[in-house]
């Protein structure tokens, strides 16, 4: 199939099809001639034969536009898409040689850098938080190694309590290594959406097993609604047990003993910020609550509310921020509800397959 101008040029459907980057050709009046593939899936279908600021309301890449049809020379730009999910592209404009001015045809290539971006901020970020992270229990480990070493090197009932204590600090640097790393490979490809076909039930169902040792030693009991039937959801499945696993041991760290800890399965004919149908899983505790002014901050990078407590429970400062960029990375919400003294719930919403009366 073959796309041609009044130029003459033709301009192969097949062949733009085939790059994997965003192409797209405007006239001199900056309307869409032409589209790859790439541009229809970033732009919507509908952009052939349209102003290209009706599709791309970016006023860098309009004027990346504008100054490569009114100077003829090529221009570059780099751009943020916000929805659905933020995307960093490198934007450039190529004037094609042709006849006169009237004839004036521009290619636009929108080259996703997304991933490069991520890995440098990633990078900036692991620097800052580890260095900031590491430097307690490093110095602790020191501290008790020059102990062993001067005052306490025969004094036996000395150096088993700092062993026991050394021991727990590397236990609780191995866990933020873990962590980090966890996190690093999630930022790094939120931009690109998983498409395997999960059951989200048999995801919950595992995830219940693999907790119920930590839940018998808390004394709380695990409750699982999932009598509704719900339709497949498109995802990673190990990323979606890191989820909610990490949803449910919170709940039941910090929930109260003797008391349920709660998840319910249901269909939803709309996301929340989100739209679409899908499916969304509540984990409920009855826990002490959090306050409202901390959470919107829940997800950010090491906050913690209470940092004593939170550290001495083996947490990281991480899990919630690593849930953040999961459902973020399916294109899903997570929606947090809690009250001081009574609980809190954690929502996650995820799209379906396919229509919730499948």
């Amino acid at each position: 199939m073959n796309t041609q101008d009044s130029s003459g040029q033709m301009v192969s459907a097949a062949v733009l099809d085939g790059i994997s980057d965003a192409v797209l050709l405007l006239d001199k009046d900056r309307v869409v001639l032409a589209a790859n593939r790439a541009a229809r899936e970033l732009l919507g279908d509908q952009i052939e034969g349209r102003d290209l600021a009706l599709s791309l309301r970016h006023p860098e890449a309009l004027e990346v536009a504008k100054s490569a049809i009114l100077d003829g020379v090529e221009s570059t730009a780099e751009i943020v898409l916000q929805v659905p999910v933020q995307r960093i592209f490198a934007v450039r404009a190529v004037p094609l040689p042709v006849e006169g001015k009237s004839s004036l045809r521009i290619l636009i290539a929108l080259e996703e850098v997304t991933a490069a971006r991520n890995a440098e901020q990633i990078r900036a970020d692991f620097v800052a938080n580890v260095s900031h992270e590491l430097r307690s229990p490093l110095t602790s480990l020191v501290g008790f190694i020059e102990t062993l070493r001067g005052p306490a090197r025969d004094d036996e009932a000395a150096q088993d309590r700092f062993l026991d204590i050394m021991a727990d600090e590397s236990q609780r640097m191995a866990r933020l290594i873990d962590d980090l790393l966890s996190l690093s490979r999630v930022e790094a490809n939120e931009h690109v959406r998983p498409n395997d076909k999960l059951d989200i039930r048999e995801i919950l169902t595992a995830v219940l097993d693999s907790v119920s040792v930590q839940a018998e030693e808390k004394k709380v009991t695990m409750e699982f609604d999932g009598s509704v039937a719900v339709p497949p959801v498109s995802g990673d499945r190990d990323e979606l047990v890191e989820v909610f696993q990490n949803l449910v041991v919170n709940a039941i760290k910090y929930g109260r003993e003797n008391t349920p800890v709660r998840l319910t399965l249901s269909s939803v004919d709309r996301i929340p910020e989100v739209g679409g149908r899908g499916i969304c899983v509540t984990v409920a505790d009855q826990g002490e609550g959090i306050e409202a002014e901390n959470i919107p901050r829940l997800t950010e990078r090491f906050y913690r509310i209470d940092k004593g407590r939170s550290r001495s429970m083996g947490g990281t400062g991480l899990g919630l921020a690593i849930v953040k960029h999961i459902v973020n990375r399916h294109r899903g919400r997570l929606v947090v509800k809690s009250e001081v003294g009574k609980g809190s719930q954690f929502s996650v919403y995820l799209p379906v397959t396919e229509p919730a009366e499948a």
